[in-house]
Parts: structure tokens; sequence; C-alpha cells
């Protein structure tokens, strides 16, 4: 696989050196210094993303244990497929060890090294190496994925990515209607899959598909002490600070719009290789399976109380808008002194110049919803799950102060959602919002499926806005206590203090029809409810 693994791989995983390693760092990533994955593992919970299928697409592919002589010895990774593109693999052919590595973040079965969803079905597909495949073929793998366990892909994991001088198109930028791109954005509304995409912009960087809009870009942690809270110094995304505007297209999002959703931890992550030795990887590659897998586990929990028949729950919490919203809310921002005011969030996430998410403009602007570096923050699977287990709420009466919903709105509506309790004064209030853009494919055979030649046609983004209001307010912005108002982002996030108890209610507003009448839409919100007054 040569030089094209070599180059396309480089900036997503930046050094992957064999190391010893202690066995206290081993779980480090995934314990309560990291996205605290492992409590999730463990009674009561006992989720580890059975039944649940999770993909991966890369130019290689990981070696499958009875198929591939590569891993011959060693059985920690279980695979549910392997594939060339579209096709069943050949045994011994594509193997990669990048390949492993990823997998092994999402679904090792090593009693030292775990995967984050160790018992999650991985479909995995492998690209190809030779010169003529590119983003037609990238894309064909995608979908040929996103269609395996009968077409029930919870989420996919893109840890590579194209450089702008690969494109095909006349001067090409990042637009967002590169055709991989493209076809990220089509698969994630039509099969109905979250893709988390290994954030990858910046000088050198290999950027497509991070200018896409309905997937989660995922930049890297590194330990300040013991703690992932650190953006990484290599990270390439958030580079552009105070960059020249010639670089706007070329090397970041062509109209300012943020790359980065989300941080994960992916610095000195301890890993098995195919042939059973440790090995120690750091890059973007291994932040954004963590994401992947952390999905599977949340759907595991879905599934199971859906087969109980919980109330407050329905098959809206599969939807990749949802989930989305979930893991952007949950994410860790700044440290709560223990009075539970910010949310209960373990950690103070800081971004290369040191500054936290308050110093951010993201927090100061409401236009800007995410930050350039942090997105909303860094990864906490445990609070992803305090945060889904909230339930699903309608807006036709008064919601708790945890939740999330799947809805529609209609152009030039509101939905209110009035939150039952008063909240505290002092507390803070995260909401997220999260919607697709319309992407179509051009479908020239009718056979319902992309096929290498096809086009997708890209039919912009509606415009939701995202409004925390008192209960009392009927105009959006004369009443709006916070506010995220972006007119180019798919997302808008709201984390703001309550400046006084009160009663209030979250507002999501169809500001501006681009495209269709009607707008679906994943919400979630956490909040902190004022205490009943002693008797």
């Amino acid at each position: 696989m040569g030089k094209k693994l070599s180059w396309m791989i480089w900036g997503l995983s930046a050094s992957c050196l064999t190391a010893p390693v202690l066995a206290s760092a081993l779980n480090s990533s995934l314990g309560t210094n990291g996205i605290d994955a492992l409590k999730l593992h463990q009674p009561p919970y006992n989720l580890l993303g059975r039944k649940i299928a999770i993909g991966q697409v890369e130019i290689g592919r990981p070696g499958m244990f009875g198929w591939d002589k590569a891993v011959s010895k060693n059985r920690a990774i279980s695979l549910a497929g392997v594939f060339l593109r579209d096709e069943t693999a050949k045994s011994n052919t594509g193997v990669d060890s990048h390949a492993y590595n990823v997998a092994g973040v999402m679904v090792s079965r090593d009693k030292a090294l775990p995967g984050v969803a160790p018992q999650a079905r991985l479909y995995s597909s492998a690209v190809g190496s030779t010169k003529n495949m590119g983003q037609p073929e990238e894309c064909l793998s995608a979908q040929h994925i996103a269609l395996q366990n009968s077409n029930d892909v919870r989420a996919i994991n893109f840890s590579f990515g194209e450089p702008l001088s690969r494109d095909t198109r006349t001067d090409a930028v990042l637009d967002g209607n590169a055709l991989l791109t493209l076809c990220i954005d089509w698969s994630s509304r039509v099969h109905d899959v979250l893709y988390a995409i290994a954030g990858n912009q910046g000088k050198g960087g290999i950027p497509i598909p991070t200018d896409n809009f309905n997937g989660i870009n995922v930049a890297f942690s590194s330990r300040r002490g013991e703690i992932f809270n650190k953006v990484d110094v290599s990270n390439l995304a958030g580079a552009n600070r105070g960059a020249n505007r010639r670089l706007a297209g070329k090397e970041f999002n062509i109209d300012g719009r943020r790359s980065i959703s989300l941080v994960a931890p992916g610095s000195n992550i301890p890993m098995l290789n195919p042939d059973g030795k440790l090995n120690k990887v750091t890059g973007t590659s291994f932040a954004a399976p963590q994401v992947t897998a952390t999905v599977a586990l949340l759907q595991e929990f879905g599934d199971r109380q859906m087969r109980t028949k919980q109330l407050n729950w329905s098959l809206d919490g599969r939807r990749q808008q949802v989930m989305k919203a979930v893991l952007l809310n949950s994410a860790d921002k700044i440290q709560d002194s223990g009075d539970g005011l910010r949310l209960g969030m373990t950690r103070t996430l800081i971004d290369k110049q040191n500054q936290d998410w308050l110093a951010s403009d993201a927090y100061q602007d409401p236009k800007i919803p995410l930050d350039a570096q942090m997105g909303t923050g860094h990864l906490n699977a445990y609070r992803a799950y305090q945060q889904f287990s909230g339930g699903q709420w309608q807006p036709s009466s008064t919601v708790p102060a945890i939740g999330w919903d799947y809805r529609t709105v209609d152009a030039g509506s509101t939905v209110d959602y009035a939150l039952a309790k008063p909240l505290k004064q002092g507390s803070f209030v995260s909401v997220t919002l999260s919607w697709n853009r319309l992407v179509e494919l051009n479908d020239t055979n009718n056979n319902q499926q992309y096929d290498v030649g096809e086009k997708f046609s890209d039919r912009g983004l509606n415009n939701l806005d995202l409004y925390l209001v008192k209960a009392d307010a009927k105009n959006s912005d004369a009443g709006a206590i916070c506010s995220s108002v972006s007119e180019i982002d798919s997302v808008e996030h709201i984390f703001c203090p309550v400046p006084a108890t009160g009663n209030y209610k979250i507002r999501v507003q169809f500001r501006q029809q681009v495209n269709e009448q009607t707008q679906s839409y994943g919400l979630a919100w956490w909040s902190v409810a004022q205490s009943a007054s002693p008797n």
C-alpha cells in the first residue's frame, strides 16, 4: 500500500511509535481521565455495544481473525465483515496496521486494552490504494458500509481524508461541494447514520470531507498531568486564528464555518498491533473512533429502553441528528465546582493558546456556535449517557431539566419547550440543535443507490435559530436570555448562565427557508432546576 497510504494518513496519525506501556496508563483514554466509557461497561449500566452495528472506511482495512494471516495469533478484534469497496475482501490483501489500530479503539476485546464498545458489530471497507481510486470509490465504500446489518448501521468512522490537490474540480476549495463531502451529507440523511470524521483542516492537512455539514468532525486532546484536557498542539484545525484570508477555502472552510465539532483523546493512546505487540499512537485518527464507538454504547441503551417499553422513548433515539445533538450537548467545557451549576462537567478543556471555552468567540458571539479548536468541548461518554437517558419529551407539555427530542418545524414557525421547573440563578444551560444540509443523489439509473459516475446536488441548508427565553416571552429577539443564531451552520449551540431564578423555555425557530418547507431536527438540553423550598 506503499507511498499513497503514508501521505493519505499523514496528519491523522502524527506519530505511531512502538513503546513499552505501563499497565496503569492502559485505560486512561477510556477511564475517568479520558471519555469515562469504562464506567458504562460496568454494572448497573452494562453497556458494551451489543448488537449495534458501526462502520469503518479507510484506504486499508483491519485484518480479520480466521481470514488474514497478519492477525492469525491475535483474537483481540472481532469483525462483522471486511470489504474492498463494495465487495467482500480477499484474504491477506489490503490489510493495514493503521486501520487495525483504529478498529481496536472501537471494538478491541483485549482485557488490558478494551475498545470503547467491545461487543459492537464492526464492518470495515478498504477503498484501495491504486492511482485510479479516489472520492467516487470512497463514496461507494461508505455507502456499502451504511447498507450492512440489514441497512442498520448507526455510525461510520472516517480516519482518513483527501487533500484538495487530488480533487478533480477546477480550483477546488473547501465549500462543501467535493463529491465525497456531498456523499457524506447525503448518506447521513438517506441511511440515517452518524459519520465521525477525523478533523484535519489546516496547512498540510487532508481536509476532504471535513467541510461536511451533517457529520461530527473530531479534534484530539492530550494529557496535562493525567487528564485529557488540552487540544493537542499538533491539531491543524483552528490554526486559522488571524490567518490571511487567502487561506480560506484552501486550508479552511470557505465561509468561515467552523470544522471541529468535538474533541476526544488522541495523544499517546496505547494500542495492540496486528502482531499483538503494544504500540502508542497519536492523532485525530484515534480520536474519531472514540466518538463512533460511543454511539454504539448509547444505541445499545436506547434499544434496551425500547425493548423494555420505557416511557418517553421511541425509534427517534436512533436518529443521527439526535445522536449528534446528544454528543455535542454533553461535552465537557468547564469543570463543575461540585455544586452542579456547571452541569457536573468533569474537566476544563483548553485550546492550544491555553484559553478555555468561556474565553472563546463561540461563548461570546451568538452567531458562532462552535469554537474553532474545541467545537462544543470534550467527549464524555458517561455524560452523553446521562444526556440521552433523560428521554424524549414533546413540546406539547412541559419538559424536565434534561432531555432530547426529534421533531419538525415549518418555515416561519417556532417550536417551544417550556421547562417544567424554574431554573436556578447562576446555573448554566446547555442546548444543542442539529439538522441536515439537504443533498440529493442524481440517480441516473434509478436504482436508489450511488454508482461511480453519478453526481450529487446541494440543495442548501435551511436556517434554524435557537433561543433560551423567559416563559412569557412572545418575541424571540426581545425576550431572549441567550441565543445561537448562525446563518451558515447546521448546528446551533447555547451554553450560558441563568441570570435570575425563574421559568424559561427553549425555542427552535425556522428563520429562513432555503429548500423544503418543513425541516426535521434533533434537540438536546441540560439545565439545573431550582430545588423546591423546604416546608
